[in-house]
């Protein structure tokens, strides 16, 4: 008999049970069930609902469950269909009448809204210190590449020289932005659900706040059916979840551009890097790419809740059970990928000649030669025509700003000094960007510090 089939007069479909069971993925949220369970035995006593010694033993009973279940002994079963039901039901076998009691006051509905708020809550900070580390992986090889000139893209073309050092701060501030976004859904989730009942809360005069209070929470939540019937906050894990991947994958993308034989920027170590079956040459960046693939399957679990949550008039509905799979799989694939993609960059050797030699194409620093005849007087339209007409006489002689005869620039505009040459070198274009946020190495330090002190002051 189930433990809610008091007015059912058969037993339940085989293929119903199999459909209904969420016990095969809900069990990892037995130590929140616990938990909770416990908090809400202590209230029951404390507010005279159920006696002391009931608690006591339904305290004792849970404390020996989960030991039990941590050492690999308990037995879960589809017939109790979740994780909350499981546990009463083995705490009933074990304490008798006192784990029917625990129930009291309590609805699966408020009880798994707990677990799973619980949970999330919980994973933020793991996700977090990862991504912190991820930061000190950054900030370690900026310090390290702080003059390595490389060049800045638009479009994928060659755009203005920058530092890689000012490259691998631009990932740190959208990881930075990501640490926060996660830090205010756990400022957004504390609020505890538990003693919303099913819907409408429960007529025994329990004591929402010392539940509140014992689980870590800052306040019980304030609207019974919002209390069991939203997962608002799951979605907006997931939402920082994808955002964070998205960051991961452009940073993979580029990083599989940079170790390909036509950039040549970096060369992974080989324990972060594959082989290939039949070409015996290769290096593949496997890390990257799977990252870069494993993208696209947290934003399928974010729209996968957003589905499924988009239709529901309040509160519960069962569609809900479908809330935990996308959310343990995108927590898991984090948690996954974050790690390996830290240990991937801490490793990676960087070609700073390669960089230069790139650099010193494409005529990126054009528009410094611009900023020099407008430094001149000359007003920036008519010096960026000017530098147009130099680079087409470039591309038809063969040469470079860099190479281009002095009387050639002299052709164009009486501005040109010798001085020139100066101007357009390469780390005197990024050493004289010293604007806030820029890539010169005053700058970049800087930003640098900035990371590192963000950092430090979560450990």
């Amino acid at each position: 008999m189930k433990l809610w089939g008091g007015r059912f007069q058969k037993d339940t479909d085989l293929l119903v049970n199999e459909l209904n069971a969420s016990i095969s993925f809900d069990q990892r949220l037995y130590r929140e069930d616990i938990t909770g369970s416990m908090a809400h035995a202590a209230m029951l006593a404390d507010c005279g609902i159920i006696s002391k010694e009931d608690a006591a033993a339904i305290t004792s009973g849970l404390e020996d469950i989960l030991a039990d279940i941590e050492a690999g002994k308990a037995a879960f079963t589809a017939d109790n269909e979740d994780i909350h039901m499981n546990v009463e039901a083995l705490l009933t076998a074990r304490i008798g009448d006192a784990g029917k009691r625990l129930h009291t006051a309590r609805s699966r509905n408020d009880q798994v809204a707990l677990d799973f708020r619980m949970y999330v809550r919980e994973q933020i900070p793991v996700i977090v210190g990862q991504l912190l580390e991820l930061e000190t992986v950054l900030c370690r090889q900026a310090k390290k590449h702080q003059t390595a000139v490389m060049p800045g893209y638009t479009h994928l073309q060659r755009a203005q020289p920058i530092s890689f050092a000012q490259h691998l701060m631009a990932y740190a501030a959208m990881f930075r932005r990501d640490v926060t976004r996660l830090e205010d859904c756990g400022a957004r989730l504390d609020e505890c659900p538990l003693g919303s009942g099913a819907l409408a809360g429960t007529t025994y005069p329990i004591d929402r706040w010392e539940t509140a209070k014992a689980l870590g929470f800052a306040a019980p939540m304030g609207n019974s059916l919002d209390g069991v019937s939203d997962r608002d906050y799951a979605l907006e894990l997931l939402s920082g979840l994808s955002i964070l991947m998205m960051h991961l994958s452009r940073f993979a993308e580029e990083v599989i551009l940079w170790c390909s034989w036509e950039f040549k920027f970096i060369e992974l170590d080989d324990a972060y890097a594959t082989g290939s079956s039949i070409m015996p040459q290769k290096k593949n960046p496997d890390v990257a790419e799977l990252v870069r693939g494993k993208t696209g399957r947290v934003y399928g679990d974010l729209m996968s809740l957003l589905t499924v949550m988009k239709g529901l008039p309040l509160a519960y509905n069962k569609d809900m059970q479908e809330d935990k799979e996308p959310v343990f799989d995108a927590v898991d694939t984090v948690e996954m990928c974050l790690p390996v993609f830290a240990a991937m960059l801490d490793t990676l050797t960087v070609r700073p000649k390669n960089m230069a030699r790139a650099a010193s194409g494409g005529f990126i620093n054009a528009t410094d030669c611009a900023d020099y005849l407008v430094r001149k007087g000359m007003p920036f339209r008519d010096a960026y025509m000017i530098v147009g007409r130099l680079v087409n006489m470039c591309i038809k002689s063969g040469d470079t700003l860099d190479t281009l005869p002095l009387k050639d620039f002299q052709s164009v505009s009486g501005a040109f000094g010798p001085d020139v040459y100066q101007a357009l070198e390469l780390k005197t274009c990024v050493g004289g960007r010293k604007v806030y946020g820029g890539p010169s190495p005053e700058s970049v330090k800087m930003q640098i510090e900035n990371i590192q002190k963000f950092v430090d002051a979560r450990a």
